[in-house]
């Protein structure tokens, strides 16, 4: 049952805050920015309203959630730093006696009470609005483009993943003390994980029994993240295979398992929507959609400026349609005519095609003279190996085949419009700002976590990206209203 959110706290020790959370802190500023009754709004289907024990208020649930973002803390750390650290507890709304949670209470929050969509697109929604009453946003202009997250759970075993964190732990125990070598268990040799399970329970009693060494930061640290991988792999969660992550690739060379976040941001660096997708997803498919959940956020949009993934055929004419100026420069393969769009998609970062295996192309080649009077194709050739066992090969590969490949029609003159504006001033002087999404990119993944999935699955991925843009959207709205005082 949720329990009275608007009832007073009557504390004889509230006034302790005055004295510790000064002014100028940005836990309090953010407190007195946001209104957060609305969270309760959204979260009322999601509890018993008239029976039942009293629940932990969804507002300060969500706001744990908040904290573990803005801070880039596990669930042990941010319930344990709420302890102790009043800052948090007055933004907690609690005082400054009241316990703190239980860690597990945040992951039973995440999975039964958060909305099973919409979270994101809410979020965003609500810092958009703040933004445009205090009148931050004045831009009419977005700028798009697609970070990428790394999984939590690599493409590596079970009993791999298993050994890696142990190893961790046994490392930062060595660096303090080399004697433990003596106290720890030998390395189990059966491949079987259940073994490799009990060989870190043991590693993790032997550390705990040393408490000297136990509560060391650089120990702790990588204690915790052992415990919890075990905890999580005893109830049936396989690190090994995240079953919505996938392979994406950045360069020709190189490539992430995960997910993408497509992003749109304002002029000002307020980001206006996002959408998260597995890591093979191309960015340009998803040019249409931020710029309706832009305008639904109450954003005008008469500009939008991105990289060449989004100057598709499809998108030009979008943006058209809706007089709006696209500022993305064109590439060979969007200016002519291709078969199967919806299973080849390019990948711009490495100028090759990516078929719907996620395999990429290994090579291309370009055939035709340009002065030949015929239109010239560009050739994308696959790792015929990998076709020859890919599950989706029916269709797509004939057995015995010795090439696998993929090619396109280069007709440029059918974007001479675009090809126009890019070479305009006005098209040059507006891609000046693409800098600003690169660096709001850093800041998700450097300063809250994002480089890497906190948990498994692609709803989780959503939660994160959440509460991580919805704190970077609030930092910065505090930041501008700070320089307009």
């Amino acid at each position: 049952m949720i329990s009275n959110q608007e009832s007073l706290n009557l504390s004889p020790f509230m006034a302790i805050y005055d004295i510790v959370v000064p002014k100028e802190n940005m836990l309090r500023k953010i407190n007195e920015l946001v209104d957060f009754t609305f969270i309760l709004e959204e979260l009322k289907t999601k509890y018993c309203l008239d029976n039942g024990r009293n629940a932990v208020p969804p507002i300060r649930m969500f706001k744990y959630l908040l904290l573990k973002s803005i801070f880039d803390l596990s669930d042990v750390d941010v319930v344990e730093r709420s302890k102790y650290d009043m800052s948090f507890k007055y933004f907690l709304d609690m005082a400054p006696e009241d316990s703190v949670i239980d860690p597990s209470s945040l992951t039973k929050f995440r999975k039964l009470r958060l909305p099973d969509e919409g979270l994101l697109d809410m979020l965003i929604g609500k810092t958009v609005e703040i933004a445009l009453e205090k009148e931050i946003i004045k831009s009419k202009s977005i700028i798009v483009d697609a970070t990428h997250t790394r999984a939590r759970y690599n493409q590596k075993s079970p009993k791999e993943f298993l050994q890696e964190k142990a190893k961790n732990v046994r490392k930062a125990v060595y660096q303090m003390d080399e004697s433990m070598k003596e106290k720890f268990p030998s390395k189990p040799t059966s491949d079987e994980v259940e073994v490799e399970l009990n060989y870190c329970r043991q590693v993790i009693s032997v550390v705990e029994e040393e408490p000297q060494l136990a509560f060391l930061p650089a120990v702790k640290e990588k204690l915790n993240v052992l415990k919890e991988v075990v905890d999580d792999y005893t109830e049936q969660l396989s690190y090994s295979n995240d079953p919505d992550a996938r392979v994406g690739h950045k360069t020709a060379d190189s490539s992430f398992f995960g997910y993408k976040t497509h992003i749109a941001m304002s002029d000002e660096r307020i980001i206006t929507a996002a959408i998260v997708t597995t890591g093979e997803k191309s960015d340009g498919k998803y040019l249409q959609d931020l710029i309706d959940k832009s305008k639904e956020t109450g954003m005008e949009i008469d500009t939008v400026i991105g990289d060449t993934a989004y100057s598709e055929k499809n998108n030009i004419r979008y943006t058209k349609e809706n007089d709006i100026a696209l500022v993305s420069k064109l590439h060979p393969v969007n200016q002519g005519t291709r078969t199967k769009e919806d299973e080849f998609e390019f990948n711009k970062d490495a100028g090759m095609y990516v078929c719907m295996a996620g395999h990429m192309a290994v090579k291309k080649g370009r055939h035709g003279r340009k002065d030949s009077g015929k239109n010239q194709r560009e050739t994308y050739y696959f790792d015929v190996e990998k076709c020859k066992v890919c599950p989706l090969k029916e269709g797509c590969y004939k057995e015995g085949a010795k090439y696998k490949t993929y090619s396109t029609t280069i007709k440029s003159t059918e974007h001479k419009e675009q090809e126009a504006f890019q070479n305009t001033e006005e098209f040059k002087e507006k891609a000046k700002s693409r800098y600003k999404i690169e660096a709001k990119n850093s800041e998700l993944k450097h300063k809250h976590g994002y480089d890497t999935a906190s948990s498994a699955g692609l709803f989780s991925m959503e939660i994160q990206g959440a509460t991580a843009i919805f704190v970077v959207n609030l930092k910065r709205i505090l930041k501008l209203l700070s320089e307009k005082e």
